[in-house]
């Protein structure tokens, strides 16, 4: 029953909260930010859930008032207060079954985002281009921090390739549903812990890193590519002067691409009706269009269209993220079947 799992929560946070205030565990840092960390991702829940029980506790005691009540202004001021309270119970119990929803574990991390111009030439690459800074400024109203991986421009300013690192918390939690529109990857960033590479299974070479049209801005071969020699996976970074930094930041690209390709694999065993995301995520997929003659943008997984391609553009993504989330959610609430509380 969805109440004895709440009130199993709830006794866990009462739990968490004596150990983290516990000075013997406090001493073993690791530990105690594990500790914390569980603490706080169950505090939403744990206050929810304390919300719901006084709003549960005062609408059974103004019930009970009303039915010995005669006074006419006090079952008026009786009644209101219980539609209040009925209304805030029903959005409660409707918060509390998102939040017990299934965390994805990627969630809290930083994302890579790649996106390539494909075939179309410079309209394509001008386009590409577009969508990198879209995502820059929603990232810049987020407060996220951005970082060029590798760029490829062409001589008019457009991109034929570029893949760039959003920092801050939550950016995989809201940006992974762009994955697969009009060109974009969206990766999260993996620990090493979580996909070991092997020297053996890459090839590293280094090459003059060079600007727009070919011209050289480097003299020295501070550019980097990696090859993962089991998968046939390539990535390329020559954004810094130093090719240390070109290497760790083209490993942390491959990383993240082999997580994926790993990801990728996992789901695909599980039945398609077990499946809880908007879409399949699959490239031929049709995800997106931007129409400019019209000014407006269709996500045809949710049926949205928006008539604001020029604020979108320019990074007001909020409606459009904000509902595919709700869509997400209620899909994996019909999957798992709307427990009553």
């Amino acid at each position: 029953m969805l109440l004895d799992k709440l009130e199993f929560i709830e006794n866990k946070y009462d739990e968490l909260s004596v150990k983290i205030g516990d000075p013997s565990i406090m001493q073993n840092q690791n530990e105690w930010r594990k500790l914390c960390k569980e603490h706080s991702d169950l505090e939403i829940i744990v206050n929810s859930y304390r919300e719901y029980k006084k709003v549960t506790e005062d609408l059974k005691a103004n019930k009970e008032m009303l039915s010995s009540e005669s006074d006419r202004e006090m079952r008026e001021m009786l009644n209101e207060e219980i539609t209040d309270l009925t209304n805030r119970e029903a959005d409660l119990e409707n918060e509390i079954q998102i939040l017990l929803l299934p965390k994805d574990p990627n969630d809290d991390k930083n994302v890579f985002v790649e996106i390539r111009g494909g075939a179309g030439g410079e309209e394509a690459a001008l386009f590409a281009y577009n969508l990198f800074r879209m995502y820059t400024r929603y990232a810049e109203t987020q407060r996220w921090a951005t970082e060029i991986m590798s760029l490829n421009e062409t001589d008019l300013g457009g991109f034929k390739e570029v893949v760039f690192m959003i920092k801050g918390n939550g950016a995989y939690s809201k940006l992974k549903y762009e994955s697969g529109v009009h060109r974009v990857a969206v990766l999260p960033e993996v620990d090493d812990v979580e996909i070991e590479i092997a020297d053996k299974d890459v090839r590293i070479d280094v090459f003059r890193a060079s600007g727009n049209g070919g011209q050289c801005v480097n003299t020295t071969d501070s550019a980097v590519r990696i090859t993962h020699l089991p998968t046939g996976l390539v990535v390329s970074c020559q954004d810094e002067k130093s090719q240390l930094k070109n290497k760790e930041k083209a490993m942390k690209v491959l990383r993240s691409r082999l997580y994926e390709a790993a990801e990728k694999e996992r789901s695909d065993g599980i039945a398609e009706d077990r499946k809880s995301q908007v879409g399949t995520g699959d490239r031929s997929e049709r995800i997106r269009t931007y129409n400019y003659p019209q000014g407006r943008v269709t996500d045809h997984r949710i049926g949205l269209t928006l008539y604001k391609l020029d604020t979108f553009l320019s990074g007001d993504l909020d409606e459009m993220i904000n509902s595919l989330i709700t869509a997400d959610q209620a899909e994996k609430m019909k999957l798992m079947g709307n427990t009553q509380m």
